[in-house]
């Protein structure tokens, strides 16, 4: 059994999961990737995360909904990087944030810092998957 904090990826971009994916494990993190917000919370019924890496803009749910239903740091990633869009990531309170497209390298330092901040101590979710809002 491996012991490396799981990393969560949620991005509705296949190819930013997959890239993602092959980052995340090649550093030595279990990664896990998932299409939705609403596809990482029925996975948390049988795992957890130390850290999810996470898109703001989705179908369905958004990365900032998501967020307010989790205990776990936040990387939240996002192509639409205006002030607005700034001034909320920082209000959230999330562990980082970065602009697509990113290198390996950054994606890597922001995850090393959350999950070295947080004890690498997976936590799951606070409520109710139904009870998170769409956008």
């Amino acid at each position: 059994m491996n012991d490396a904090p799981v990393i969560a990826i949620v991005d509705d971009d296949v190819s930013v999961r997959r890239s993602l994916l092959r980052v995340v494990r090649s550093a030595g993190y279990q990664a896990e990737a998932f299409a939705s917000a609403r596809e990482f919370l029925a996975w948390l019924s049988t795992g957890r995360a130390a850290c999810l890496v996470l898109d703001v803009q989705m179908d369905g749910m958004s990365g900032f909904d998501l967020q307010e239903r989790l205990a776990v740091p936040i990387i939240f990633i996002t192509a639409h990087d205006d002030a607005p869009m700034r001034a909320r990531i920082a209000q959230s309170g999330a562990s980082a944030h970065l602009q697509k497209p990113f290198d390996a390298r950054t994606v890597l330092n922001a995850i090393r810092r959350a999950v070295v901040r947080d004890g690498a101590v997976d936590q799951g979710p606070i409520g109710p998957q139904n009870g998170v809002g769409e956008t």
